[in-house]
């Protein structure tokens, strides 16, 4: 079935298209939440609400200002980030080493199990200059406000926001090329 017809049929509340999406998606996004929250159980959890808030949300869905998956895609990262913001979550996480949080950008041996879609990303980032790569490690991977990368990185914010904008410019043009 073709996506635009599918999303669709999500739209006017049709259970089957909603499986097929979330059979789409559901692996993907549940992927993105756990590399915010790392933690498998709870990652399952966030994606669990995020689709249920997709389904409950779908009018507001509009694909004039984008695709359906970064649609959702937002959602749940809004929604990791939330739960990684809350009292509760910071709690249980307060005991963690630093070695809980290495750098996931240069785990060689994810990389050689990761998939196909996953090591395209991969490359794409590790083609950007180094500053770009930390600020969407920071923003994206790890779920960094802007204002906490700027104070992560000791710059200023308005820095971090134009090489945010300037290094998804870069990426966009390297997807692009590919």
């Amino acid at each position: 079935m073709q996506l635009d017809l599918l999303v669709d049929q999500f739209k006017k509340k049709d259970t089957m298209a909603f499986e097929k999406l979330y059979d789409m998606y559901s692996e993907n996004i549940c992927g993105v939440i756990n590399t915010i929250v790392k933690d498998d159980a709870l990652a399952q959890e966030i994606c669990q609400d995020v689709f249920i808030k997709i389904w409950n949300n779908c009018e507001s869905y509009n694909a004039s200002k984008g695709r359906f998956f970064t649609w959702i895609l937002n959602i749940a990262r809004n929604a990791a980030i939330d739960e990684i913001r809350s009292r509760s979550y910071k709690n249980n996480k307060k005991n963690l080493s630093a070695d809980y949080f290495v750098n996931i950008l240069q785990h060689r041996e994810e990389e050689e199990n990761s998939t196909v879609d996953t090591k395209g990303l991969r490359k794409l980032v590790k083609n950007l200059k180094e500053k770009c790569v930390q600020i969407i490690e920071l923003l994206y991977f790890r779920g960094y406000t802007q204002k906490d990368a700027a104070e992560e990185l000791e710059i200023p914010l308005g820095t971090v926001k134009t090489r945010n904008r300037s290094c998804i410019s870069q990426l966009r043009e390297n997807m692009a090329v590919r």
